[in-house]
């Protein structure tokens, strides 16, 4: 009788034993927070992310109050570069901040945010939310490199991907009549001398006077739009500089004399202080 009493109270400890150490463990999955590194970015951290809508990504940065999320998968160093290159977007002169504030307003208004993918897998898991407004980089496309050597080699296209962000979520958004899609917009009119006439859909040829050829048939007018913004911002900035072998088939004006001399109409938007636009090319050190 003794004994199972004994016996009892073992299985009894046991039990409880294993299920307090049960609620450990479940907690520390739960508090994965242990396991993010937060990296030596002297401005910004990796978090946890804890986003309902968004848990395919397990960590984040927040750039001004604007999320850029990553698979398990992202290397630290590529979240840290991109969230870099947006806070040099947002706060051009680094100054702590935010340049354009209608622009800024416009993106957290837009629940706007960025995320980055290994695979095609992982890019088309993620739907996103109803009333959110995203852009995808693919870590392949991210190479930190390229600003230290010289401009030459393999871009870093998350310059691309993040200034369309700002384009298509906050310039376009916060001066529709200068920078939106419509036909009317200054953007647009200037699109369409750069293009040699208005296309809805980027035409088999383009006449022989355009310097913007886009030939991509998926790519709508506000697609064009945004990517004519991107080529201009970018060539007035110096990106293109060493690079009009790889981008003639669709930019040629690769230089800021060349903008500034034969794309007139863009270089008038791109030079209005009003609209605080970038005067230096991100590379990935924002306050370093």
């Amino acid at each position: 009788m003794r004994y199972k009493r004994h016996f009892r109270r073992l299985v009894l400890s046991t039990f409880l034993l294993i299920g307090f150490s049960s609620c450990i463990i479940n907690d520390i999955i739960k508090d994965s927070s242990t396991l993010i590194d937060p990296g030596n970015d002297p401005n910004f951290k990796i978090i946890l992310n804890t986003d309902g809508d968004y848990d395919v990504f397990n960590r984040k940065v927040v750039v001004f109050n604007i999320s850029v999320y990553a698979f398990p998968s992202i290397e630290d160093t590529k979240l840290l570069h991109v969230a870099n290159v947006l806070a040099q977007y947002l706060d051009n002169d680094e100054d702590g901040v935010v340049d354009n504030l209608i622009v800024h307003n416009a993106l957290k208004e837009n629940n706007s945010f960025l995320f980055i993918w290994q695979t095609e897998t992982e890019k088309n898991s993620f739907i996103i939310p109803d009333g959110h407004n995203g852009k995808n980089i693919g870590a392949d496309a991210i190479n930190s490199i390229w600003h230290t050597n010289g401009h030459t080699g393999g871009f870093d296209d998350s310059l691309e991907i993040t200034w369309s962000f700002m384009s298509s979520f906050g310039y376009e958004v916060a001066y529709p009549f200068v920078f939106g899609s419509q036909s009317n917009s200054e953007m647009s009119i200037a699109m369409d001398v750069a293009r040699g006439g208005n296309f809805q859909t980027p035409p088999a040829v383009y006449p022989s006077n355009a310097w913007y050829t886009k030939s991509d048939v998926s790519c709508n007018y506000e697609c064009q739009i945004t990517s004519y913004n991107y080529w201009v911002l970018s060539s007035l900035l110096g990106a293109q500089k060493n690079r009009l072998t790889d981008i003639q088939d669709e930019w040629k004006l690769n230089t800021s004399s060349e903008v500034q001399n034969n794309d007139v109409k863009a270089w008038v938007i791109f030079t209005n202080t009003i609209y605080n636009l970038p005067a230096t090319l991100p590379d990935g050190t924002y306050k370093h």
